[in-house]
């Protein structure tokens, strides 16, 4: 007895009639936008010859950095603790395991929407000891209104496109049939994300007066969209 096998086979494409005569286009949207939101990456690190003495300064310097994020207000929409380390450094030479000195680190991540302040505190964080700053990257919300313009472009370029060739065949558009984002009937493809411009600094030491803000040039963002959309048109007199 064998059982039956289900019919796996695709979908049959939706043709079109002599009665209906169908259109298939893809429309595509490529736009270049300013930024919205920048995220830069602080370590911290600390030294000490006893776990507590580096764990201590740690501490120190890392409520130093959240201060200085925090007293930028709203200028900061996002600030967020990452990786924390405390590790020992063994001694090259001797017999045993002997611990020499233990070295801390924290990672902050911070988000700014004000791009004048973000160059102001980039360059207050890189001058303090024992710090390094990482970024910015840039980059756009999720429900940025570009990703919407950019859907709406790729919709009127479809439409376009499709009346542009029931015209060069002597007819019209009569109905949409489906719209639909690329992938769409299968999983979606992963898009990686913009890279930006990645600038980092590491001090020994502080310098005695606060050095001038850095300049930090926004980088433009790209919005791609894509989708497939089918006409029905008016069967044209060939």
């Amino acid at each position: 007895m064998t059982a039956a096998t289900p019919d796996a086979s695709p979908p049959a494409v939706p043709y079109g009639t002599p009665e209906a005569p169908r259109i298939a286009v893809r429309g595509e949207a490529r736009l270049e936008v300013d930024p919205e939101i920048a995220r830069i990456g602080i370590t911290v690190a600390a030294r000490g010859r006893d776990r507590r003495s580096a764990l201590d300064d740690l501490t120190r310097r890392n409520a130093g950095i959240l201060d200085l994020v925090k007293s930028y207000g709203d200028a900061v929409e996002r600030l967020e603790t990452g990786a924390f380390s405390i590790t020992p450094e063994l001694t090259k030479h001797g017999r045993g395991e002997r611990v020499r000195t233990y070295h801390g680190s924290v990672r902050v991540t911070a988000e700014l929407t004000d791009f004048t302040a973000l160059g102001e505190l980039t360059t207050r964080l890189a001058d303090l000891d024992l710090t390094r700053v990482d970024g910015p990257w840039w980059a756009l919300r999720p429900d940025s209104p570009a990703h919407r313009e950019a859907r709406k472009k790729a919709v009127r370029e479809a439409v376009q496109r499709a009346r542009e060739y029931a015209e060069a065949l002597g007819t019209t558009l009569s109905a949409l049939v489906e719209l639909a984002d690329i992938g769409a009937e299968s999983a979606p493809p992963a898009y990686p994300q913009a890279p930006g411009r990645m600038r980092s600094a590491a001090f020994a030491g502080a310098a005695e007066d606060t050095p001038a803000p850095l300049d930090l040039e926004p980088q433009r963002q790209r919005v791609h969209a894509q989708i497939n959309a089918r006409f029905t048109m008016v069967p044209p007199q060939l």
